[in-house]
């Protein structure tokens, strides 16, 4: 077991000794995000550029007349606009690329180069699809339940409460199912985690363990044992990250106004900066408890030696080759007799004056 560490502050210290991983996943991101609103531009331009009613979004900002022109062209496309889907498949990819990256640099001491990012995504792309596709059917067979009794409720509730009792009751129902999915979040980024930890193992056969199946055990372990520092802590982080893009976003709508946009684009690039380092931040704590808890391997079986080889075995390590014996060991070596010592000189008859004894002389 390793040394005990708080996992708040060294998931941070983590996520700050790997800063790069984090500023290319935001490069890439911002890459997504001005690609597709080209798309967007060109869309709200069809509508708005021949308008009055765009001297509202030039001279203020009026988010009433937004919502409108969105609505105007969903309608026109059939309930699909340009750029609504095509971002998800990239952005996926995106994920499957740096987020497996990002952890293996956390778990070892790799820099978080892109190259090292990309190969270890590479590496691990259809493990975390499969994670992927597991967390969608899981969290959909639990969530599911959950948005119905939802809508139940808030049909019971608008039958018998108005005002701000009926907004408070609808409330508890979503934050319920909020906490729900944090769990499952929470759940299926330890598998994801230890799903990086296990691959630095090597099966019997010298290769990486993929099984994602023998990761699921030891994350629900973890979870369980350390459900109120780890649930806590993720619920901390993602409310800090929520209320950065809130005020923001609040700060910027105020600003909108102004004839020059640079100063709301890095205002609100800064709060969605801050929600990507709060969730960056969430990886490293759960990083850090994983490491504190490691996956158990089963014990390495034996091994043939390799002929040459002087190794020192590692025990971290269960394919590490061994030191080889001698196959035909020579006979064993007696031990060396230390000289004996020299026999006493042999006399023809006893001397005499050997037990001889002179009378004491008279005082």
């Amino acid at each position: 077991m390793s040394e005990r560490r708080n996992i708040f502050i060294h998931g941070l210290s983590l996520t700050l000794r790997r800063f790069p991983a984090l500023l290319w996943t935001y490069v890439f991101n911002l890459g997504l995000a001005l690609i597709f609103s080209i798309s967007f531009h060109s869309q709200f331009a069809s509508i708005l550029d021949h308008s009055l009613v765009s001297q509202r979004l030039i001279g203020g900002f009026d988010l009433g007349t937004v919502i409108d022109a969105r609505l105007h062209l969903y309608d026109a496309s059939g309930g699909v606009t340009v750029g609504s889907y095509s971002a998800i498949p990239l952005y996926l990819l995106v994920y499957f690329l740096l987020v497996p990256g990002t952890l293996f640099c956390y778990q070892t001491k790799a820099p978080a180069r892109l190259s090292t990012l990309l190969h270890q995504g590479l590496l691990h792309f259809w493990r975390f699809v499969r994670i992927t596709i597991l967390t969608l059917l899981i969290s959909g067979l639990i969530l599911g339940p959950l948005f119905f009794l939802q809508s139940k409720w808030a049909a019971h509730v608008d039958d018998h409460a108005v005002g701000l009792r009926a907004f408070l009751a609808t409330l508890v129902g979503y934050v319920v199912i909020f906490l729900v999915a944090s769990v499952l979040r929470l759940y299926f980024d330890l598998v994801e985690v230890y799903t990086v930890q296990l691959g630095l193992h090597l099966r019997r056969n010298g290769k990486s363990d993929r099984r994602v199946r023998r990761t699921l055990a030891p994350a629900w372990r973890t979870l369980r044992a350390h459900f109120s520092q780890a649930w806590l802590v993720f619920l901390f982080l993602t409310l800090l990250g929520a209320a950065a893009v809130i005020l923001t976003a609040r700060i910027s709508m105020h600003m909108l106004a102004q004839p020059r946009v640079w100063p709301t684009f890095l205002l609100a690039q800064l709060g969605l900066f801050l929600l990507l380092l709060t969730r960056f931040w969430q990886r490293g704590a759960e990083t850090s408890l994983a490491l504190q808890n490691p996956i158990i391997t089963p014990a390495a079986l034996p091994i043939l030696p390799i002929v040459g080889r002087t190794d020192p075995v590692d025990p971290l390590h269960p394919n590490h080759p061994i030191a080889p014996a001698p196959a035909f060991p020579g006979p064993p070596i007696a031990e060396p007799i230390s000289n004996p010592e020299p026999a006493s000189p042999s006399l023809d008859e006893p001397d005499l004056g050997v037990f001889h004894r002179d009378p004491k002389p008279p005082a």
